[in-house]
Order: structure tokens, then C-alpha cells, then sequence
């Protein structure tokens, strides 16, 4: 997606050769208009390589906070409801949540995420978004959320994938779609390196 290529370069900091700092259009300070194409960007390839008459994405799963504004609009132009899974520290647990665990590297932390099961039953298709993958935790997160729920997974949409990490090669050799829309091959020497494909 070459609007969000162009965002990168013109406003992301790299702080280092595994850091890329997105904060002043992505995960801090949000820019709507970029944030409308992401939705239709995402929308275009799920119609690209999923939906049909039978099997169409019935809901859009997030995890709170970043990805929010992505999964909105992309449930806009599909016209079904988003769900985020709210990152919560409790003892007290109970059997209306679905829960699965997310390490965060960047904060070096491990939070619970939860999902009411009232919002996600086994008959939905899934789409997953995400801001950034990188090892690809909170995308496991959310597949495990999913699978207990017994629901099917239509794809995962990510904002920006680090590439030079292991995460997006592993959701793909496990047989999910990954609908990346900026691919990162390097971020060394302070400059931001953008794989090549089909979309850009």
C-alpha cells in the first residue's frame, strides 16, 4: 500500500535495527484519511481471496489499542461488527471470557487478553487485524481466542509486518492468509527497507 510506504518514510523514526517508531500516525496519534484506505485495502483482499456467497468475514477481531482504528474501518466497508479483545489483570476470571495470554516485546510484559463469549460463537468468520507483527504474538493470541470459540479464521491483516523477524513466516507456514500492507526487509543503519510484492 503505497499511501501507508509513503507515511513510513515520511514520519516513522527507526530507533533501532528491530525498532520502527509509528507513533505520530499510527499507534499514538491516529490519521483518520490513512486509516479509511487501510480499511478498504484490507476489505479489497479479503473479497481478493475469501469471500463467496457461503463463507463471507462476519466479524473483525482486534486487540486493544492500535489496532482499534484499522479494524473500524475495515468493518465499515464490510458492514460487520468489530471486536477488540481488552488486555486485563485479574484473578477473577470467569466462564464468559474467552482468554489467552500476549507477550509484548516491546514492553516486556505478558497480559491477559479477553473476549466476552457472547460476541464470538462457532459459527463466525473471523478476520484478525493488527498494527504491527513482528513474532507474531498477538496474532497467536488471537487465534487461540478464536479456536476456542470453535469460530473459523478468514485471515490476518496486518498494518506492518517486520519481516526480518520470524513472525509472519510462521502464521504462514501454519496456512493462515497474511494480508500485509507494508513489509519491512531491514531496518538497518537507520533506513527503512521495504520488501517488494504484488500489492505495493
Amino acid at each position: 500500500m503505497q499511501e501507508l510506504k509513503k507515511k513510513i518514510l515520511q514520519e516513522g523514526r527507526v530507533l533501532s535495527d528491530q525498532v520502527l517508531k509509528v507513533d505520530s500516525f499510527l499507534n499514538h496519534q491516529v490519521d483518520p484519511q490513512l486509516m479509511v484506505g487501510i480499511g478498504k485495502e484490507f476489505s479489497a483482499r479479503i473479497h481478493e481471496g475469501y469471500a463467496t456467497e457461503n463463507k463471507k468475514v462476519t466479524k473483525i477481531l482486534t486487540i486493544e489499542s492500535s489496532g482499534i482504528p484499522a479494524a473500524l474501518t475495515t468493518g465499515l466497508e464490510l458492514d460487520v461488527p468489530v471486536i477488540f479483545a481488552r488486555k486485563k489483570k485479574s484473578l477473577t476470571m470467569t466462564d464468559e471470557n474467552y482468554v489467552s495470554q500476549v507477550y509484548s516485546f516491546t514492553k516486556e510484559e505478558t497480559n491477559d487478553i479477553t473476549v466476552s463469549k457472547k460476541f464470538l460463537d462457532a459459527d463466525e468468520h473471523v478476520y484478525i487485524i493488527d498494527d504491527f507483527l513482528a513474532h507474531g504474538a498477538a496474532a497467536h493470541g488471537l487465534i487461540d481466542i478464536v479456536q476456542q470459540a470453535g469460530a473459523t479464521i478468514a485471515g490476518i491483516g496486518i498494518i506492518i509486518e517486520k519481516s526480518f523477524q520470524d513472525g509472519g513466516q510462521k502464521l504462514r507456514d501454519l496456512g493462515y492468509p497474511v494480508h500485509s500492507l507494508a513489509r519491512i526487509k531491514s531496518l538497518r543503519d537507520g533506513i527503512v527497507e521495504f520488501m517488494e510484492d504484488e500489492h505495493s
